[in-house]
């Protein structure tokens, strides 16, 4: 077994058993299965739940591709480069009550012909109301995960994840972040190792920081008012992914399948013309959290 094809196993693995944990937190809705093949080597397995007791829309997507190395990537790699090979798991979530918030995960690994060789993936929360405590315990549940590999990863990682999900067209972050990592380049078959199993403590960690938070949410009360705003910041989400997210541009520009790269998207947002919140509202309150350097774990 190759080390390509020992990492395409534990995707698998750990995307069955995301799958099951969720459709138990949901109690009612079940993750469908829809496997595809890419045009030229590969494919995937989408699995994708819907108007559920807590989750509105929401994908937990495995891949596996081999293909001709795409211009765009020519010059991250060596000149004899001319295939390559890409897997990963990513998921989206888009509960149904706005009190719940949207998550986003995403781990992947890529090698050429040439032998070139990197990781990339991360976890970021995008709450519509921030409760404080829980972006801390999920920050918390994130650093732990990286301490076990390099106590310097979560503080890099963390603030890679400010940078990168962030909208400059708004000014303001997604949510309240969490980590983002990419073109991790392993020197030899230690660091191979090393940066594989980081990768799987990142997949691993999903469960036991968002599965609380929903938990703890997901009976709380709301009102029109709470999914207007809803609405209003999954509008944002929307923008992020379509105009910024590098995974949405991979997919697209490799011949990913469009069904499963726009997975992410929910199924319901709002755009409302020069929209600012009321004046000390738990909206504009939520606002003063969506930007970068917030330390939530001291």
């Amino acid at each position: 077994m190759t080390h390509f094809d020992f990492i395409v196993k534990r995707l698998k693995e750990l995307q069955e058993d995301i799958c099951v944990q969720l459709e138990t937190t949901d109690g009612q809705a079940f993750f469908s299965r829809d496997e595809w093949k890419h045009n030229d080597n590969g494919g995937g397995l989408t699995r994708v739940i819907s108007n559920g007791n807590v989750f509105e829309k929401g994908g937990v997507n495995f891949s596996a591709v081999s293909s001709a190395l795409p211009d765009f990537l020519k010059s991250k790699v060596n000149a004899s480069s001319t295939q390559f090979s890409a897997t990963g798991l990513s998921l989206v979530l888009h509960p149904k009550s706005p009190m719940v918030p949207i998550v986003h995960m995403n781990i992947r690994y890529f090698e050429t012909n040439g032998g070139d060789s990197w990781f990339g993936g991360g976890i970021d929360l995008t709450p519509i109301y921030v409760d404080t405590a829980q972006a801390t315990d999920f920050h918390r549940t994130l650093k732990q995960a990286c301490d076990q590999h390099n106590p310097q990863y979560y503080a890099d990682f963390k603030r890679w994840a400010d940078e990168y999900f962030f909208l400059p067209n708004r000014n303001e972050t997604r949510g309240i972040g969490g980590i983002f990592y990419d073109y991790l380049r392993p020197s030899n078959d230690d660091e191979t190792i090393a940066l594989t199993e980081f990768m799987f403590a990142v997949g691993n960690a999903f469960i036991p920081a968002y599965l609380p938070i929903v938990q703890a949410n997901m009976h709380k009360s709301f009102n029109e008012r709470h999914t207007d705003w809803q609405r209003i910041r999954r509008g944002r989400y929307v923008e992020f992914n379509l105009l910024y997210d590098r995974g949405t541009r991979f997919g697209l520009e490799t011949a990913g399948r469009t069904e499963s790269i726009l997975m992410s998207l929910p199924p319901l947002a709002s755009w409302h013309y020069n929209y600012l919140p009321e004046h000390d509202s738990e909206e504009e309150r939520t606002l003063s959290y969506l930007k970068k350097g917030i330390e939530w774990v001291k």
